[in-house]
């Protein structure tokens, strides 16, 4: 099977395998880095990380979700003079918002690191985070031009130096430097991410400077300000809103676990075993779908702006087929082995706990996610924001409702992923369609995939049993598993005359 460079597939892969084997460098770092520095300070870590999740969604995402989709708009129509536009006005409207924040939180550090993260030793990690996110900000802003302009080789390449020098910097430096007090042992983790920022932005400007010497310089039309806030402000509001509403959540979990009876210890062991363990196990093939989005937007916006419907019909088609085909085995797969994976990985017996359901939830989110995307792709972003909103306080409301009740307990939990990401499908899908004028492909894009993984995890159930039952171990007998359910899952599509070959030449 010969594979397009210029398909939206090949983007897709591409950017999944740089990001595979980028957390897999990444889970390496983390284990020298625990060893090295111990759980205390890796948890004095962990309280600064959501201030730079925080300020990210409020300075930088809006304003690198319009560069990703009007950089492909412009460039769809040859007009370079607008890509340059966008970049330099988006970057300043990054600073116009992360400079104020940066100065508050400068002033206020020790206010901050006492009275919201509880701990006055973040104090100097909080501080050095800041150079860190301004460069973190114009790397992203210069890779979402990449990925509009449907170039994504330099940032996936960028992407893996940057895990190898983040690693290499860190632990060079705790290993140069230690031991130290706790709060300078967290500011030398975190001078090393600035180091390593400092190598992916001043990167990704010189490449994008280079690319865009060779763009036409046709200018920009007007009302350009107005186009990068419709698109900045729902998108930045959304991410915003969304991780707050993800840290009340986590916050609550544990929390109403205690209210329904549980004792506290209990209460996070449960929450461990969810959050730090099954859920992570089960959104490693979700990793597609966040790479798909990134290559899908861009080009979407594409053929919106010269009108092909056509297109955008052809690639909407192509996302939901790639969606089930590689989704639904995967959740096959993990809901027959996942229980197993987990007491390998984790020495926890209960890390497959309510892994059914929670597939179920994950496939929901991923056909969600897709087709949020979709509808930002094409200028619907606004109705993309308020689902997004909507979903989120359906699955706060679910948490805090089902989980105070006695004997429901983590099911609660459950049961409100399940239902916030089937209403985001709901939501999305009548918007698209109508946008598109067409209408699911339902035998596609969910019967046959579906009946095909089902097959597939009924065999490898019984191969897995058989196997084990013999004395082959676990792992040895997974991966026979997964090479016989793939092949068999391939056939089951092929003989219900799915088009997957398809979805690798199409652009």
């Amino acid at each position: 099977m010969k594979l397009s460079r210029s398909s939206m597939i090949y983007g897709t892969l591409l950017l999944t395998g740089a990001g595979l084997v980028a957390q897999a460098v990444g889970f390496v770092y983390r284990i020298f880095l625990s060893r090295m520095v111990g759980a205390e300070i890796m948890g004095l870590y962990q309280l600064i990380l959501p201030v730079s999740a925080v300020i990210m969604s409020l300075a930088a995402v809006g304003p690198t979700v319009a560069v990703s989709q009007l950089s492909g708009e412009f460039c769809a129509r040859e007009m370079g003079g607008g890509v340059r536009a966008v970049l330099r006005r988006c970057g300043a409207a990054f600073l116009a918002i992360f400079v104020p924040v940066a100065a508050v939180i400068v002033l206020f550090s020790d206010a901050i690191s006492v009275y919201i993260l509880r701990d006055a030793r973040t104090r100097l990690g909080l501080l050095l985070l800041m150079p860190c996110i301004l460069l973190t900000g114009i790397e992203n802003l210069h890779k979402h031009f990449f990925y509009g302009t449907g170039n994504v080789r330099p940032p996936a390449l960028v992407e893996l130096c940057e895990q190898f020098i983040r690693a290499g910097a860190v632990l060079g430096l705790l290993a140069a430097f230690l031991p130290q007090n706790p709060e300078r042992t967290v500011g030398l983790i975190v001078l090393g991410m600035v180091l390593c920022e400092v190598f992916s932005a001043v990167t990704l400007v010189t490449l994008c400077r280079r690319y865009m010497a060779g763009l036409p310089r046709v200018p920009a039309k007007a009302g350009l300000n107005r186009r990068i806030a419709s698109i900045a402000v729902p998108a930045g509001v959304t991410a915003l809103l969304g991780n707050l509403m993800g840290s009340a959540n986590a916050i609550l979990i544990p929390q109403r676990l205690v209210a329904a009876g549980a004792d506290v210890s209990q209460a996070m062991s449960a929450f461990g075993v969810l959050c730090g363990m099954t859920a992570p196990m089960l959104n490693m093939p979700s990793a597609f779908i966040g790479a798909m989005g990134l290559v899908l937007v861009p080009r979407l916006a594409q053929s919106a702006a010269l009108g092909r419907l056509d297109r955008i019909r052809d690639r909407i088609n192509k996302a939901m087929l790639a969606t089930s085909v590689l989704i639904m085995p995967c959740m096959a797969f993990l809901v027959v082995l996942g229980p197993a994976i987990g007491r390998f990985l984790f020495r926890e017996p209960t890390a497959g706990q309510f892994i059914l359901p929670l597939s179920a939830g994950v496939l929901l989110s991923c056909y969600q996610s897709v087709l949020g995307g979709v509808l930002n792709g094409v200028g619907k972003h606004r109705r993309a924001a308020w689902n997004a909103i909507v979903c989120a306080a359906v699955q706060l409301g679910c948490t805090w409702f089902f989980m105070g009740l006695p004997g429901v307990g983590l099911g609660g939990y459950v049961a409100g992923f399940v239902i916030s990401s089937a209403l985001g499908l709901l939501l999305n899908w009548p918007a698209v369609g109508r946008y598109a004028g067409m209408r699911p492909r339902i035998f596609q894009w969910c019967t046959a995939p579906m009946l095909a993984s089902v097959l597939t995890g009924l065999c490898i159930n019984l191969l897995f049993r058989v196997l084990t039952d013999s004395g082959v171990g676990a792992g040895l007998a997974g991966l026979a598993c997964l090479v016989f359910g793939g092949v068999e899952y391939l056939a089951a599509l092929a003989a219900q005359g799915v088009p997957v070959r398809a979805l690798f030449r199409l652009n």
